[in-house]
């Protein structure tokens, strides 16, 4: 039976109604990110968890003086209605997993006429563009009023108990990192903006990814992301970066400032003081380039904004450059060594009854803190636990693992690949991984390749993963994959399946991640990361074998060859770190199977269980 993880909000709501009554305020709406639209938040930010007791990445609240409800989607229904108490109503939505930007159904609410929604303008991205103007929409007519506020309703609530900010260093990376300077990427965004049919004056990047990649910096202020809170205004003639300056190590101050004065000089601002800035630059005749998922209220007037999907810093990051592929994939070899390590371990501890979820992501999280820190907190879910997409364990209220159950864990690192002072170590390169790249798009078993050209929309290739459970009548509630990025964000939009990402190009890297998910009973998940390749497909055949043998054959071929790379790849990293155990269940994981088995259907499937190996290490979701 899955315990009850509920917190009592009653007191939490009393506060917050209190202060909304000062205010003269109806309903309050609480959005569950920053406000920089940040997937992963501080627990300085994490309002909406204070407030319900929800701890999903993806929801929305909104209360009134009689009533609290939150929306979430599909990912969250069963851990929802673990974790709500009973002062809240959940609200399911269709949503998939879309960066968790909900729409709600606003004039449905149950509002009088005449009464005030309202949200706060300190978190001034904390709806995106496009979100706020879908509620204006939704109450247009209806007798009620969307405001924005001066303060955050929840900050006065939650008191003197809410965290502190962070203060640690914000740091540059090297350019045998990034493979490019941060000057070169500033005048590859001008150059867009002059390129650009409506000419924009100026790029506004409020996600705080944007600024660190442009940058090339690096901090701690948002867990497992090392980003910082920022905000950037470019122009052509001038860089205005919005930051705690006082906490920038001496070479990334030296780097900010080593083109002054000139085009290339970095004004380094207060991070306050960004809305004064934009009221005070929007004033003459300007047009401001921002993506859809950008600021709401201290915005210039709309005849002002140059609005689109994503901003050009968020595109250009998206495609890798060979210096960042190159690292990418000495990470993945680096993270296979953890999560070996960990499977090992697990085979010989789960049979004794030593294991629960929690203690084994905390053995795997070790497994990657003494090389840096996870990308995400570890999803470590056993039998109907793992029916929760997105579940994490926590101490006191943990699963132990059988033999009898299914377990999924989903886990990832962040690794940086270079010899920094603050952190000595180097990633090894491997050798010869270009030439065994897959080409194109392909099933994770091979059962079918797929080839679509490039340029293609991610949503064309999408149906490919989810066919095996359609043919079937099954489907999985979360999306099929995501960016990655190079120490950055582990969900790396604008790249992935969905109708709103980006067409897929060279050298953008995405996971692949179909699951099935039966509630109350278990839940299973591959995840393989892919790069975008440009496909060689003239040439290829496949042997004249009965077609109802060919599908199996070319499981059983994609594995081995596969199983060979691993071998090829992984092998010389756990025999450098000595290794030599983890070495021989390697090798016994990845024996290679016989061909004449391509007559028997039913073996391609055992292959999984040794394909976890490295499926699900990296850089997952």
């Amino acid at each position: 039976k899955a315990p009850k993880l509920a917190t009592n909000t009653s007191v939490r709501l009393a506060a917050l109604r209190g202060v909304m009554r000062t205010q003269g305020t109806h309903a309050y709406i609480v959005p569950s990110t920053d406000a920089h639209m940040s997937e992963y938040i501080s627990e300085r930010d994490a309002r909406l968890g204070w407030l319900t007791g929800f701890s999903g990445s993806a929801g929305t609240a909104v209360v009134t003086q009689d009533k609290a409800t939150l929306w979430t989607d599909s990912r969250y229904w069963t851990q929802a209605e673990r974790e709500l108490d009973c002062n809240w109503e959940l609200q399911r939505t269709r949503l998939a997993d879309t960066g968790g930007h909900l729409s709600l159904p606003m004039g449905e609410h149950g509002m009088p006429m005449g009464c005030r929604f309202t949200r706060s303008t300190n978190l001034w991205t904390a709806h995106p563009l496009d979100t706020w103007n879908s509620y204006s929409r939704a109450l247009h007519g209806s007798g009620r009023t969307l405001l924005p506020l001066e303060t955050n309703l929840v900050d006065q609530a939650w008191g003197d108990q809410r965290p502190l900010p962070s203060s640690s260093e914000i740091y540059s990376l090297p350019a045998e990192f990034t493979g490019s300077s941060w000057q070169e990427k500033v005048a590859g965004i001008r150059q867009q903006m002059e390129e650009h049919s409506r000419r924009p004056t100026a790029v506004l990047l409020s996600g705080l990814e944007e600024t660190a990649w442009l940058f090339n910096l690096r901090g701690d202020d948002i867990p497992y992301n090392p980003v910082f809170y920022s905000y950037t205004l470019l122009t052509n003639t001038t860089i205005s970066l919005f930051m705690d300056e006082s906490r920038l190590s001496a070479v990334a101050r030296a780097s900010l400032l080593s083109g002054c004065p000139g085009l290339l000089c970095v004004e380094l601002q207060e991070y306050g003081q960004v809305s004064a800035h934009l009221r005070r630059y929007t004033q003459d005749n300007v047009t401001v380039w921002l993506g859809t998922d950008c600021a709401t209220s201290c915005l210039p007037s709309q005849e002002k904004l140059l609005e689109e999907n994503y901003s050009p810093v968020m595109t250009a990051k998206a495609v890798k450059n060979a210096h960042e592929q190159e690292m990418l994939r000495a990470a993945h070899v680096r993270d296979a060594v953890a999560v070996i390590q960990y499977l090992l371990w697990l085979e010989k501890t789960v049979p004794q009854g030593q294991v629960d979820e929690f203690s084994g992501a905390q053995h795997i999280d070790a497994l990657r803190w003494s090389v840096l820190r996870p990308s995400f907190q570890s999803i470590s879910a056993s039998g109907l636990n793992a029916a929760l997409a997105h579940y994490s364990p926590s101490n006191g209220s943990s699963r132990a693992l059988s033999v009898r159950e299914m377990y999924l864990f989903d886990t990832g690192g962040q690794y940086l690949c270079v010899g920094l002072n603050r952190d000595p170590h180097h990633c090894p390169t491997p050798r010869g991984l270009q030439s065994q790249e897959q080409e194109g798009m392909k099933g994770p078993t091979g059962s079918s390749a797929h080839t679509p050209p490039l340029h293609s929309p991610g949503r064309n290739v999408e149906s490919f993963a989810r066919r095996a459970l359609w043919n079937v009548g099954l489907n999985y509630g979360h999306g099929t994959g995501h960016g990655i990025g190079n120490f950055l964000s582990v969900h790396e939009w604008p790249v992935g399946f969905q109708s709103n990402n980006v067409p897929l190009e060279a050298g953008m890297f995405t996971s692949i991640e179909p699951g099935y998910y039966r509630d109350g009973e278990f839940g299973i998940r591959i995840e393989d990361v892919a790069l975008v390749v440009e496909a060689q497909t003239e040439g290829g055949s496949i042997p004249a074998i009965p077609a109802a043998s060919r599908g199996a054959w070319l499981q059983i071929q994609y594995l081995n060859s596969y199983y060979e790379k691993i071998r090829a790849q992984v092998g010389p990293e756990l025999r450098r770190q000595r290794l030599e155990e983890e070495y021989a269940w390697l090798q016994e994981s990845t024996e290679p199977f016989p061909l004449s088995s391509a007559r028997t259907v039913a073996l391609a499937p055992l292959a999984l269980a040794p394909l976890l190996s490295v499926l699900l290490s990296g850089l997952g979701a």
